[in-house]
């Protein structure tokens, strides 16, 4: 059986990606004085910048605006303006700002899942800009553990469920993102309910599940098919 259920942040509990979207568009705004936004080039770039990144800057609003910076500066060939680089630094800005957006019945159904299991947070992000979503969510109270991490991947997984005392087998992860919520936690023997959001950044597109890992996971529309997602994976896991 399941002894614990974690829990994504970003576009599983609230709106994130599409404040990026945003974000992007902006930014395409100030560059395309510069640079042929048709080109798939350009674009192609922007994403490129962000992964190499990644290793230094993290996830997050402030990483995508320094990427944002140095992409602009890579493609206008160094003749953005500063008043230019100031807009788009302020795009970042507007990012760390955004309101807290609960998806519609999400309260409710951590809240259900939290009458019957043990719930964490584990999300991944800027520390400041992830503690600062968590606390204005009101969902804070519901969870025995909240983990900011700076990568969601196998490694990551292992030593969480390890601090918590908990084996793969009795552990569900909920979230949008394949790659970071859902395959590393079934390549460990856990188990998945996937909730996929309407937009995704690219690089969470990414992952290499199979059929094989089928069986240990469940997709749900909404918030409100999570609870009994939930509880047919206990079943399952009760039952190995």
């Amino acid at each position: 059986m399941l002894k614990m259920v974690g829990f994504d942040g970003d576009d599983t509990l609230w709106r994130s990606e599409d404040y990026y979207r945003d974000a992007n568009a902006g930014f395409a705004a100030i560059v395309g004085a510069y640079a042929d936004l048709a080109d798939e080039a350009v674009h192609a770039r922007m994403l490129a910048t962000e992964r190499s990144n990644l290793a230094l800057f993290g996830y997050g609003a402030k990483g995508m605006a320094l990427s944002m910076v140095e992409t602009a500066i890579t493609l206008s060939e160094g003749r953005i303006s500063a008043q230019d680089i100031h807009r788009i630094v302020a795009i970042g800005k507007r990012v760390l700002q955004h309101p807290v957006e609960l998806l519609p019945g999400m309260r409710e159904a951590v809240a259900e899942v939290a009458a019957r299991h043990p719930v964490v947070l584990i999300t991944k992000g800027d520390l400041f800009h992830q503690e600062k979503k968590v606390a204005e969510s009101g969902l804070a109270g519901l969870f025995r553990r909240i983990e900011i991490v700076s990568e969601k991947d196998v490694a990551t997984y292992r030593r969480l469920l390890d601090e918590f005392g908990v084996a793969a087998g009795e552990f569900a992860m909920v979230g949008n993102s394949l790659r970071s919520d859902i395959e590393p936690v079934l390549r460990l023997g856990g188990w998945g309910v996937h909730m996929p959001y309407h937009v995704t950044w690219a690089h969470e597109l990414e992952n290499g599940l199979d059929a094989s890992h089928a069986p240990r996971m469940r997709a749900v529309e909404n918030a409100a098919g999570i609870p009994a997602a939930v509880a047919q994976l206990d079943a399952l896991a009760a039952a190995c």
